[in-house]
């Protein structure tokens, strides 16, 4: 995303392309009816525990590990074969998030860098921080150009400058502007997609959107499939007015569908209880 031009707010005026406050409406509205679930007054930590368990799984679908969810929650091993460690790399970050939502404002580079690196999970000296020129990028399932290492600590850090400074865009734009930015840039070696992914559930939660962090928008990206995510990610890449709001709306629906997932946990939980 290019974050020079005539906007000093460019994720704000992102806002107000065709099609994109008609998503951010619907998102508030799904996640205003999770919020108001009798369930969530009661037993609000057992749907984040659900909503991160069942988040996992669907980042990790996206980056190659398909895995049931009960077979998530079985599983207590995750060292394994390579999909298995994707497994554990996404169940990893999706506990670390939240510890790094007060750190994101003031220092969304350092909270990437500490994504990666519990990701990861090894001693590589690539690992927690932006690669180098000449460094391969291991991210088999986009296969989108790959901006040299220059370009991508140039737009990093202007991405950074954008969420210190704050603004009035809608949290469902920065996010998607996170996630989309981080996928087309792929700053690091590996797992770019799940650090992509968890940096949008930072922002939605640290925005004051999904406090509680009940409405996994990586739920919806898996339902959603990765057809239509990566058909989305094109529409982000190209830089034109309708294939960025093509790209927001795409997330749009995901937390949605995370939203719909959590209702579905409540109901559960309420016929359980009755």
């Amino acid at each position: 995303m290019s974050t020079t031009g005539a906007s000093a707010d460019p994720l704000a005026a992102l806002g107000s392309l065709p099609g994109v406050p008609e998503a951010v409406e619907s998102v508030r509205k799904a996640v205003d009816r999770v919020y108001g679930h009798r369930i969530m007054r009661r037993r609000s930590n057992e749907i984040t525990s659900e909503a991160a368990l069942r988040g996992a799984r669907g980042s990790a679908a996206l980056s190659g590990a398909d895995w049931a969810l009960e077979e998530v929650r079985r599983r207590t091993d995750f060292s394994g074969d390579d999909e298995a460690r994707m497994m554990g790399a996404a169940l990893r970050l999706t506990a670390e998030a939240g510890q790094l939502l007060s750190i994101w404002r003031q220092s969304p580079l350092r909270v990437l860098a500490r994504l990666h690196l519990v990701a990861a999970a090894d001693g590589d000296e690539r690992v927690g921080r932006p690669r180098q020129e000449g460094e391969a990028v291991e991210e088999p399932l986009i296969e989108l150009p790959l901006p040299s290492a220059a370009e991508a600590h140039g737009r990093l850090d202007g991405l950074a400058e954008l969420i210190i400074a704050g603004g009035s865009a809608p949290a469902l734009v920065t996010a998607s502007v996170v996630h989309g930015e981080l996928l087309a840039l792929r700053p690091f070696t590996s797992h770019n997609g799940l650090v992509a992914r968890t940096a949008e559930r930072v922002v939605l939660v640290g925005s004051g959107l999904d406090p509680k962090s009940v409405c996994a928008a990586e739920v919806g990206h898996a339902e959603l499939g990765r057809a239509a995510y990566l058909a989305a990610l094109d529409g982000y890449v190209s830089g034109t007015p309708e294939g960025m709001a093509a790209w927001i709306a795409h997330c749009g629906k995901a937390v949605e569908l995370g939203a719909r997932e959590s209702m579905a946990v409540c109901e559960a939980l309420q016929r359980g209880a009755a």
